[in-house]
């Protein structure tokens, strides 16, 4: 039986949406804190929420596959059916939550920041992490005294996928790289290369100085929007939950709930503070922008009839005398 071309282009992205899944996973997987599976950021649920963004909530399948792969090597069998549905859920609900408010791609507007923050992320994600930390209780994995703090790392882990990997691709989605001079891609670079030292050095270092990398968000959301936010928070949290997954500086001796406190704090101020003054500064170019164009506008049409309007203001030249 041959497919048609049609249905097997919805087989191929459902299929690309669940390898992206397991390849994004299995990264998030290596900065495990409870069980080797629940970590404090976990990409595939961003990869999650972008693909129903992007193809439509259709594409559901391809997470719910992604999802059982992963979970099946890591639980017996009733946990994986339980987590790989809180894994799909928690994405399809983040979706038509944005759906309902009118979430823009572009992320051009402040309500979209926040919609994204507040019900993407924040209200939609904690259905996945209710729905996996019951499942570890349920079947022994945990008992009743880690299941707040499980579900608090499966919440902001969750929430964080979201919050860091949507914007980065949705801003490069805009991105015109002809458009852009050289002295931008230089300043670009080094921006990124400034906010990975001072990361590399604060998760390292035993002195608590994680919030040097907020002058580069500032920094970032000043001259290059989202285009610069987006990587510098993807960098700063991915070093950050590197340094609390090793116990290392800043995290060095500290039990899990302060761990996990300490890291989810600093991780949710930088990508909230990013992310939302990048929103406020695009918004106000926008509108700056759409003054600029009414100016012209309005300039070209006085031009036009400043000629007739002279002619009718000016008074009438007298008769020359013979």
């Amino acid at each position: 039986m041959q497919l048609s071309p049609r249905l097997g282009r919805y087989a191929l992205h459902v299929l690309v949406v669940a390898a992206c899944y397991y390849l994004g996973a299995r990264l998030g997987l290596v900065q495990a804190l409870v069980n080797e599976q629940v970590t404090p950021l976990w990409p595939p649920t961003g990869i999650a929420v972008l693909a129903l963004a992007l193809g439509g909530l259709r594409l559901w399948p391809g997470i719910a596959v992604g999802a059982f792969t992963v979970n099946a090597s890591l639980s017996d069998i009733g946990a994986t059916v339980l987590i790989s549905a809180g894994n799909t859920l928690g994405p399809v609900v983040a979706y038509l939550l944005l759906k309902r408010v009118g979430f823009r791609l572009k992320m051009d507007r402040t309500r979209d920041a926040l919609s994204l923050v507040l019900l993407g992320a924040f209200a939609a994600m904690a259905v996945s992490a209710t729905i996996g930390a019951g499942a570890l209780l349920l079947t022994g994995v945990i008992d009743g005294a880690l299941f707040w703090s499980t579900w608090t790392v499966w919440w902001t882990g969750d929430a964080l996928g979201v919050l860091v990997f949507v914007p980065i691709v949705l801003a490069f989605r805009s991105l015109r790289p002809r458009d852009r001079p050289v002295r931008w891609w230089l300043e670009w670079a080094a921006l990124l290369v400034s906010t990975t030292v001072v990361m590399a050095f604060a998760t390292t270092n035993d002195i608590r100085l994680m919030y040097l990398v907020f002058p580069f968000l500032i920094w970032a959301a000043l001259r290059f929007q989202h285009l610069g936010t987006a990587p510098c928070t993807l960098i700063a949290t991915t070093l950050a939950a590197r340094g609390a997954a090793m116990s290392t500086g800043p995290f060095a001796d500290l039990e899990l709930l302060v761990r996990m406190v300490t890291l989810q704090a600093f991780n949710a101020t930088a990508v909230l503070t990013a992310l939302l003054l990048s929103a406020v500064i695009a918004e106000r170019n926008a509108a700056q922008e759409a003054i600029e164009r009414t100016v012209a506008q309005l300039a070209d049409v006085v031009s036009q009839y400043q000629p007739l309007l002279l002619s009718n203001v000016l008074p009438p030249k007298p008769p020359e005398k013979r």
